[in-house]
Formats: C-alpha cells, structure tokens, sequence
C-alpha cells in the first residue's frame, strides 16, 4: 500500500529534545511522579512516545528504561510509533462479516491508501479491525473515535471517511 508513518519518520518532524524537556517541565515530572499518568499525558501532547521521551522520563524518574518499556508494551494504551488523528475501528465479527464488513474495510484501505495497522503519512488516519464492536444490530459497522456508523455500504464509508478530511485523503 502506500509509504507509512514507519517508512517516513524522518520526514515527521518527530519533537526534539528541547520540546521534550520543555513538555515534561510543564508536567513537573520527577521521582515522585506517577509513570502511567506521566506517559498518558507525554502521549496525549506528542500523539505517541518517541524513544527520547522515554529516555528523558527515565532520568527524571529514576525508572529504568527497560521498566518503562515493560509498561508500554503491556498495556494498549501506549504507542512508541505516530498514529492519526482519527483511529478507524472495522468491525469484523459475525453479523458485520455476514452483511458485507469486507467490502467496507476494502473500501476505507482504497479511500485512505493503508493497509490495516497503518497510518495515513499525513496523520489523519489509523486503521485497525477489531473482533467486535459490540453494535451488531448495526452491521456493517465501523468507529471512528468514539463515533459508531452502522448499516454501511461502501459508498457510504467513503463520503463518512471524506467528512473527516475529505481534500487530505489520497483519491480526493
């Protein structure tokens, strides 16, 4: 599919130290800290945890950096790589698959040019499918953040999707 955020980042512009430093001043981050709420808010700033965030977290902290690592890759939450914006969550459970979930997932990954587990080089968009959204009477269905859309057909994701960035999206 097309280049992703993995492929081009170098070219994102990814915080320097001294954005860093300055965001984890704001946060008063020090030994005292508590380390989920400090990588909550150090993600919700910089949309991910880059590597230099982690290694300055780990010095103010005095929590080792394989520890913080442990943390972040245990719970969901956490990313180390950018993701967009808006995440699209493709239900493909039983009655989602049943009424024709994979013409609407084949269709959010043309509009959008990614693959699942990707995300838009502009940082619009992250696509993931999920077992269930728990909305079968919805079916098809997909979420964009908190957002549900049911009873879709392909044409109907595509102007959904638009809506959200329609002059952002590859085709547009």
């Amino acid at each position: 599919m097309a280049d992703t955020v993995s492929d081009k980042n170098e070219s994102l512009g990814a915080p320097d130290k001294a954005d860093i430093s300055a965001l984890l001043d704001r946060l008063a981050v020090s030994p005292d800290s508590n380390l989920i709420g400090v990588l909550q808010s150090v993600q919700d700033s910089l949309g991910y945890l880059p590597r230099p965030s982690l290694e300055e977290i780990s010095r103010r902290t005095g929590v080792r950096l394989s520890t913080i690592y442990g943390v972040i890759t245990f719970y969901a939450q956490f990313y180390t790589e950018p993701r967009g914006r808006h995440t699209i969550k493709c239900c493909r459970g039983t009655a989602c698959h049943v009424k024709g979930s994979a013409g609407v997932l084949s269709t959010v990954k043309r509009v959008l040019g990614i693959d699942e587990g990707e995300t838009t080089p502009n940082l619009l968009f992250y696509l993931e499918t999920v077992a269930c959204l728990g909305a079968c009477f919805l079916a098809p269905a997909i979420m964009i953040g908190d957002q549900y859309y049911g009873k879709l057909t392909p044409q109907r994701v595509e102007s959904i999707i638009r809506s959200y960035g329609a002059q952002q999206c590859p085709e547009s």
